[in-house]
């Protein structure tokens, strides 16, 4: 036992030892490789956590969102419509909802404007999301100014500043009460921007969804499924275009790695042929070039991953904001809540990590099976 011990410990040092004399080589693979990490690692955090946003966000959803059309686009829909899909069975709750969307040009941020189905501000009055409150420095009891649809100034006083386990949720979000926010935009009393419908069976929903259809053949009928499924397919999408865009310097990388871990060098097969010759065996040389790898490995993967949880759940993913939010410049800033999965890890170590140190086994292999001799005379 205390001889395997001893002879682990020899080759560990001797690892170190040749790692410091090829310093030079190894420091600038070690860069590489963590760079590599920290860009796949950024874009698999930050897809990742806006799915969990999304659907933290989803879970208070309603079952059903009904939204009248015309001509293909989104129309404020008649109260008298909220009656007639009451009178469905299987619909428990049908509630009229009003939202919509203010750019703010100081701000330079869309900011959205709802009033809340229970509990709304007082009239004059609104709660804002830490979003809102940053981009415009605003604070408790403060003032903010917002344009009604002639133009016209209207202040409203800030009553509170909500908190919510996403920041995602409410960081643009500004509630006010319903006589406020129809004068603001001239939404007329008999409409609602669209209906937020319960049902008392979730496996009734296809089934209400279809008789909604049928009764109201102007509407859109929007299920919670098949939002989350659009968020889905929409954070996926860009982060495979992050990929694709990155491909030609992941490939490179690739490229770089594989030349500098197959192809020892005249020094490097010298050595082997050296420790060969003084009674090192195969497997005590293979050991050593795995430790050589696991070294760079492991530490660039540590460091990648450092360096992109930061980056995501700190920074705001500065570098590749603008790829993968896509309307950063609209929305105001928000933080990321930091959540990782064992499973992005384990697919980012096979993604990287176990490929170079599956590479640097082979030409050691090679080499140590050589004869001494001609390894060192090659």
């Amino acid at each position: 036992m205390k001889h395997a011990l001893d002879r682990y410990l020899n080759i560990l040092q001797y690892t170190i030892a040749a790692l410091l004399r090829r310093r030079g080589k190894n420091f600038s693979l070690l860069v590489i490789f963590t760079f590599l990490i920290f860009v796949l690692a950024s874009v698999m955090f930050f897809t990742t956590a806006l799915k969990r946003e999304a659907a933290l966000l989803l879970e208070g959803a309603p079952d059903l969102v009904v939204q009248k059309m015309m001509a293909g686009r989104h129309d404020p829909i008649p109260l008298t419509y909220a009656t007639r899909i009451e009178a469905i069975r299987g619909v428990t709750e049908v509630r009229p909802r009003l939202w919509g969307y203010y750019y703010e040009p100081v701000a330079r941020a869309n900011y959205t404007l709802m009033v809340p189905l229970a509990a709304p501000p007082p009239a004059g009055e609104v709660s804002i999301g830490r979003g809102v409150a940053r981009s415009l420095h605003l604070a408790v009891g403060d003032l903010v100014m917002l344009h009604d649809y002639r133009g016209g100034i209207v202040p409203f006083e800030v009553r509170s500043l909500f908190a919510a386990d996403s920041e995602l949720v409410s960081s643009d979000l500004l509630l006010m009460a319903e006589p406020d926010f129809r004068a603001l935009f001239n939404v007329p009393a008999a409409v609602a921007i669209d209906l937020a419908v319960s049902v008392s069976n979730p496996r009734e929903l296809p089934t209400v969804a279809a008789k909604i259809t049928a009764a109201l053949p102007d509407t859109r009928v929007i299920v919670r499924d098949d939002m989350l499924r659009t968020y889905a397919a929409i954070f996926d999408w860009r982060a495979g275009m992050m990929i694709v865009i990155l491909f030609a310097a992941i490939l490179s990388f690739v490229i770089f790695a594989w030349d500098k871990a197959t192809g020892l060098s005249a020094e490097e097969r010298k050595e082997i042929g050296i420790l060969r010759a003084v009674g090192w065996d195969t497997a005590d040389i293979i050991l050593l070039k795995v430790w050589e790898g696991a070294v760079i490995a492991l530490t660039s993967f540590l460091l990648g991953v450092i360096l992109a949880y930061g980056h995501v759940f700190f920074l705001g993913t500065t570098i590749f904001e603008q790829a993968l939010k896509g309307w950063s410049t609209l929305y105001p800033r928000f933080r990321l809540t930091p959540f990782i999965g064992g499973g992005q890890l384990v697919v980012l170590f096979m993604l990287t990590v176990a490929p170079y140190l599956a590479a640097t086994v082979v030409p050691a292999w090679r080499a140590a099976t050589t004869d001494p001799e001609s390894v060192m005379r090659n």
